[in-house]
């Protein structure tokens, strides 16, 4: 008798700690309760173990008894589980929206003000290479360009030469190639050679022709990088022709030699 209350003892003092460790960590009532009814069962067990030995049974006294057995199992199992908490996915959906509901609004605000500021940017950048193409009498060739020149673009579009040279500063930023590339000391991560002299060493139609088939010229030290095809080949799926074209001629008025862009090989 004196080792089951013993094992009582222990069982009560187990199943007050988990009581006391879900309660501070704030679980349900419910599976506060379920921890310390675990904690009671495997006292149980171990006082069973301390329990005299059943008489053999045999035939339907025994199939009654395991019958029975069963049945009290299964009423246990059932009535546990009906006392934890239903799970209803609209409920728990309202909950969860309620949560990021104030998270959401500040992250799309942020998103906007970042997005604004960007395209606030990218139109102050424009117009000062607009300024800059005049300033070097570029904006002439370029409009011959748009009447049917290399690299020119359709001629439906009509654009001008600072809309162009707009549309191809957003294709920059549009298409990430400053992930690769580095240009005006900005962006790069050494996939990609830096391209503020590339106008002297490619026309256009070159520069063309490497967006849409990265394979057909190589960077004179960028072997690796082009065996290992790190500049992709899906800019043919992704943009359209006037979009190739203006980045193309963008790019093309780059020609800072100061800046050592490595020599372009033709592959193809």
């Amino acid at each position: 008798m004196g080792n089951v209350i013993k094992k009582l003892m222990i069982g009560l003092v187990v199943g007050g700690a988990l009581v006391g460790v879900t309660r501070a960590l704030e679980f349900p009532v419910v599976f506060q309760m379920m921890f310390f009814a675990y904690a009671m069962l495997g006292a149980a067990v171990f006082m069973m173990l301390d329990a005299p030995a059943l008489k053999p049974m045999s035939g339907i006294r025994a199939l009654i008894v395991l019958i029975a057995f069963y049945l009290v199992l299964c009423t246990a199992f059932i009535s546990g589980a009906s006392m934890w908490p239903q799970y209803d996915p609209q409920d728990e959906k309202g909950k969860i929206d309620k949560i990021l509901k104030p998270k959401r609004a500040a992250t799309e605000q942020g998103k906007a003000e970042e997005l604004i500021a960007r395209a606030k940017a990218i139109d102050e950048q424009a117009k000062a290479l607009a300024a800059r193409l005049k300033a070097l009498g570029l904006d002439e060739a370029t409009k011959d360009q748009s009447v049917g020149g290399p690299g020119a673009p359709p001629a439906t579009t009509g654009a001008a030469t600072g809309d162009i040279m707009k549309l191809g500063e957003e294709q920059w930023q549009l298409q990430e190639c400053y992930n690769c590339h580095k240009l005006k000391g900005e962006g790069g991560k050494k996939r990609g050679p830096e391209l503020d002299n590339i106008g002297n060493l490619l026309t256009p139609d070159d520069i063309k022709q490497k967006i849409l088939d990265p394979k057909s010229w190589m960077a004179e030290g960028f072997e690796k990088e082009y065996e290992k095809k790190k500049m992709p080949d899906k800019y043919k799926d992704l943009m359209e022709e006037k979009d190739v074209v203006a980045l193309a001629s963008w790019l093309s008025t780059f020609k800072n030699t100061s800046v050592n862009t490595p020599k372009p090989i033709k592959k193809k």
